[in-house]
């Protein structure tokens, strides 16, 4: 365990902490360019501190490919470049002559109001970063910033150099599709023959991409140390995103393709939960994520793997592990999902037709028998703790939500690692819900996730079915039993939203037991926006942005911040360490 020496903020069991999920993407910051940026995040993080809460969680920050999903990487290691605050005085290579003739050119205050343009966002940071690499190569530039970029480049060299390579090659190529691009560039060894071939020019542009594009993660790494740095100042825990797998087209795939399965799709088996189409009902979520080569991981004691989250350990204090139930035993799919089309309409009987009788399932097996939910289970176990080898006691937080196997808790429990209670869906045998008083400390109490409808849209829905004969019985004692779990049975229901309700909701999760009790930003904020829907495609996923700048949000939002005070009180989650100062 290498981070312990690196916490500045203590954290136990013993102090429950209250927080809020907010992807860095949607905040509006002081520097802002059209997408949240690390400047942002510690103005949020700052903002959290003086409401007293103590904890900020976000998405996944590494580079995303065309679709811009923060779950679909094309590098485990390297930061998005749209996360980073490109104004000269967060990026001291960049003048602020160069600065006002580059946004110039784009309509940043329209950028600004609206949703994420991720393609004209990237243009516009990509122009700001070549120009301050341009001036950090100039004879009178500071010479102490090349030594420490170069010092970079010598310490991340083993991640660092083949995804600067690959995302050249991106470039050069114009697809990040990797079976599109010629043969010699698919494979880390003839990709290194062929640049050298190229003819001198040729050559010297290439190289110069590559190091643009290792500069672009040194810069983003000082960034992303400084949010460290805020949040021990201001007394907030920090709450980062593992991924469960990196896109097929990504730098890891590229340069080790020996550590990964190809054959296969990960995805998740269909859930009443999610119908945002046809096919993901009768099929499930197909992501895409090749599956790992566990075995061939294990040769070298999972260095990749270790890697990854030492790395995330210098910046965050805790990681929460995407969908943790993959690790045990994975749900996946025969065919890739731009394939998804051909086989909604199919019987099983069709599709094994279409895939030499293959059908989507659980690998490495199912759990139709004893031997394999005990070998599924043992694979989970091992997998876990080489994660706790790294980032030490209570710092996982286990995703664990799907079709959970029934050994999964219990093997979260004995490992002391915080799994999700989403309140609504907890229930007894009898079908109750489980009060929060009776959560396990060690869980992550939430209504609901980057993925799920807003508390909101939750309740709205049922206030709109309860005027119905034939669902209002069903919707009424829905909002009933939420009420009642929040400790506010005396709100008669069916009612609309309002301040009460709200109050309710707030309360009633930092009223739970968990360790950790986070509110999604929308929710706290009594908020309709959604930032994913899962299986749909578009430019509305990932692109939505809270309306307010945070500057703002305390009067923007002063009446649903009102109950905020006295909920984190009275559930004994007030969190009084600011260290500004």
């Amino acid at each position: 365990m290498q981070n312990d020496s690196r916490d500045a903020i203590e954290l136990s069991l013993d102090n429950k902490l209250a927080g809020i999920l907010a992807p860095v993407s949607a905040l509006r910051g002081q520097f802002d360019l059209g997408v949240g940026d690390t400047a942002a995040l510690i103005e949020c993080i700052e903002w959290a501190a003086k409401q007293s809460l103590g904890l900020v969680q976000i998405l996944p920050v590494q580079e995303t490919g065309s679709d811009h999903s923060p779950y679909n990487t094309l590098s485990s290691m390297a930061y998005d470049p749209t996360t980073i605050t490109t104004h000269p005085k967060w990026l001291p290579d960049l003048k602020t002559s160069d600065y006002d003739a580059i946004i110039a050119k784009y309509d940043v205050p329209n950028l600004s109001r609206s949703a994420v343009h991720y393609d004209k966002v990237k243009a516009l940071k990509r122009e700001l970063l070549e120009a301050a690499l341009k001036n950090l190569r100039r004879r009178d530039g500071d010479r102490s910033r090349v030594v420490a970029f170069v010092e970079f480049e010598t310490a991340e060299k083993d991640w660092l150099e083949p995804y600067a390579f690959f995302r050249a090659l991106i470039v050069w190529n114009k697809t990040e599709v990797v079976s599109e691009w010629p043969p010699a560039h698919r494979m880390p060894s003839l990709a290194a023959a062929w640049a050298e071939s190229l003819p001198q020019p040729e050559r010297r542009a290439f190289r110069k991409l590559t190091r643009f594009y290792s500069y672009v993660q040194w810069i983003a790494h000082e960034q992303w140390r400084a949010v460290r740095v805020a949040c021990d100042k201001f007394g907030v825990a920090l709450i980062g995103d593992i991924p469960v797998g990196v896109s097929i087209y990504s730098a890891d795939v590229w340069s080790q393709k020996e550590i990964f399965d190809l054959t296969r799709s990960s995805g998740a088996p269909p859930e009443k939960v999610f119908k945002s189409d046809l096919f993901t009902e009768k099929w499930g979520q197909n992501w895409g994520f090749p599956l790992y080569n566990w075995q061939q991981m294990s040769h070298d004691n999972f260095a990749w793997w270790r890697r990854r989250l030492n790395s995330a350990c210098s910046v965050f204090h805790f990681l929460r592990v995407d969908h943790a139930l993959g690790f045990f035993r994975i749900y996946c799919f025969p065919w890739r999902p731009e394939e998804n089309a051909r086989f909604t309409d199919l019987t099983p009987e069709q599709a094994m037709v279409l895939t030499g009788g293959r059908l989507p399932g659980f690998a490495e097996q199912d759990d139709s028998t004893e031997e394999n939910r005990e070998r599924n289970r043992i694979q989970g176990d091992m997998i876990l703790r080489v994660f706790l080898e790294e980032t030490g006691a209570h710092r996982l937080v286990a995703e664990d939500l799907g079709e959970v196997a029934l050994y999964v808790r219990p093997t979260l429990a004995t490992l002391d690692i915080p799994g999700f209670k989403i309140p609504q869906w907890e229930r007894d045998w009898d079908g109750r819900l489980v009060h929060g008083s009776n959560y396990p400390r060690t869980s992550l109490a939430t209504f609901a996730t980057h993925d799920h409808p807003t508390i909101r849209q939750m309740w709205e829905v049922w206030f709109s079915q309860s005027e119905s004969a034939e669902t209002g019985s069903a919707a009424t004692h829905a909002m009933n039993e939420m009420m009642e779990f929040c400790g506010r049975s005396d709100i008669s229901c069916p009612r609309s939203y309002d301040s009460e309700v709200h109050a309710a909701f707030i309360k009633g999760l930092f009223a739970t037991n968990s360790w950790l009790a986070v509110h999604q930003i929308t929710d706290l904020f009594g908020l309709r926006e959604r930032f994913n829907t899962p299986g749909a495609t578009g430019f509305e996923n990932w692109t939505t942005r809270i309306e307010a700048p945070i500057s703002e949000w305390n009067t923007t939002y002063a009446s649903p911040l009102a109950c905020l005070p006295e909920a984190l009180q009275s559930s004994g989650r007030w969190h009084n360490s600011s260290r500004e100062g």
